[in-house]
């Protein structure tokens, strides 16, 4: 898929065989993986020069792109090795390396945000975890600012079950997955765009 005309092409930048397949096969739980961060890359750059924080960037697959056209990068992830892979592509982000279940580095938390992103992370925290944390998050953004969760979601808890039926044996246990109408009884502002049978953007905007 090309966007824009510098062709922004996300099996170029360290797309994992295993994520690779996955999106092809339109299998769990990688399916519309590069449609998920196609769509939170295009909405961020509605923003020339946006300051963007991404929580767990990895080795910056989606951020390394946005700082390559004009954003400037904060971040959090908890692999050093990440870390020291990320700060290559993007040497004047700010990379912070910290666990963030259990809170955000606190030169993070003095800065406020355009855009905050989360591809693939946040399914970590438990339903319990995600409202307050979310909640953290706005009070991070600027007027108008939005944060923009992809990763694997669902509009509706009998999606989910759907999914982990067909998934059997590949299900993780350990990840707990976005259920749009739940979140919204916290986030009425919540909107949910889907790409697959299991991944979707999540949107909340300030």
């Amino acid at each position: 898929m090309l966007l824009n005309g510098q062709g922004f092409d996300l099996w170029a930048d360290g797309y994992d065989k295993d994520v690779g397949l996955s999106d092809e096969s339109g299998t769990y739980p990688f399916a519309g993986y590069r449609e998920v961060l196609n769509h939170i890359y295009r909405e961020v750059l509605r923003k020339e020069g946006a300051d963007v924080l991404d929580i767990g960037f990895g080795t910056g697959t989606l951020t390394a792109k946005l700082y390559q056209n004009g954003c400037a990068v904060w971040g959090q992830d908890f692999s050093e090795k990440m870390i020291a892979i990320a700060g290559q592509k993007m040497p004047n982000a700010c990379l912070c390396a910290g666990d963030f279940t259990k809170g955000l580095h606190p030169s993070l938390t003095a800065h406020r945000y355009d855009a905050i992103v989360a591809t693939y992370s946040l399914h970590h925290l438990t339903d319990a975890q995600k409202p307050p944390f979310l909640r953290s998050l706005l009070a991070l953004l600027r007027d108008g600012g939005k944060i923009f969760i992809g990763d694997v979601a669902f509009r509706t808890r009998e999606e989910l079950e759907r999914c982990r039926r067909e998934a059997g044996d590949s299900w993780d246990p350990d990840e707990i997955y976005f259920v749009y109408d739940e979140l919204k009884e916290f986030f009425p502002a919540l909107e949910f765009t889907p790409f697959s049978h299991c991944a979707g953007v999540l949107t909340l905007a300030k």
